[in-house]
């Protein structure tokens, strides 16, 4: 009964987030899981030797990380693999792991350092400070399974926010400024077929994950 519970428990997640992604009742983590978009940009900004200029979070859900360096194919693809890679790892540590505190403290203390280096704009300092007060009193203070939730939900989030950012990007408003562009740019070819490789990959990548996470989930029980 525990693991039906939790199968439908992952299910429901993740249905919930489709059905209610473009209501102002997600606005809070469609930030929160940009925020780790553009925070992808930046840390392969720097592993590529750059700098980060500027890095930018707003109350439209949108972002950006301006980069003075780098290799730039790779600073753009971070933001789609970077979305995919921490939901993956949310994502696992809730299901496989007993460190949910651990990691909701680490998320906190994250985005501490990233104001501390980076954040210049009310917006995104008042967001990313609000954000980090709430997850290091919940790794303190919530009961585990609160813990474990949210992990599930951010990291779900996460992996769904690639194949719609691609989707917006490359058919919604193709002529803007975006990563498949900045790919596009970089390297040649068209936007429209980097956003569609990247979608169709995004897509195999989290029905590997939630497939591989119900299946995985037989040997563990709610916590």
């Amino acid at each position: 009964m525990k693991t039906i519970q939790n199968h439908w428990q992952l299910l429901l997640i993740a249905l919930l987030i489709v059905i209610f992604w473009n209501t102002p009742w997600l606005v809070p983590l469609k930030i929160l899981v940009v925020f780790f978009h553009e925070l992808s940009h930046a840390v392969v900004v720097i592993l590529t030797g750059g700098r980060v200029g500027e890095f930018e979070i707003s109350p439209m859900q949108g972002g950006h990380v301006i980069s003075y360096g780098g290799n730039g194919f790779l600073i753009s693809s971070a933001g789609y693999l970077g979305s995919l890679l921490w939901g993956i790892v949310l994502f696992a540590i809730a299901l496989r792991t007993k460190f949910d505190r651990h990691a909701v403290a680490a998320l906190g203390i994250l985005m501490v350092l990233v104001f501390l280096f980076w954040l210049r704009s009310g917006f995104a300092i008042a967001f990313t400070l609000g954000v980090a007060t709430v997850l290091l009193l919940m790794a303190r203070f919530a009961a585990h399974s609160v813990c474990d939730f949210t992990l599930r939900v951010i990291g779900i989030a996460s992996m769904l926010y690639v194949p719609w950012d691609i989707w917006d990007d490359t058919i919604r408003r193709s002529d803007g400024v975006s990563d498949a562009r900045n790919i596009a740019e970089s390297i040649g070819g068209p936007t429209i077929f980097w956003g569609g490789l990247w979608f169709i990959i995004s897509v195999l990548i989290i029905l590997a994950t939630l497939r591989h996470g119900l299946r995985g989930n037989s040997n563990l029980t709610l916590r």
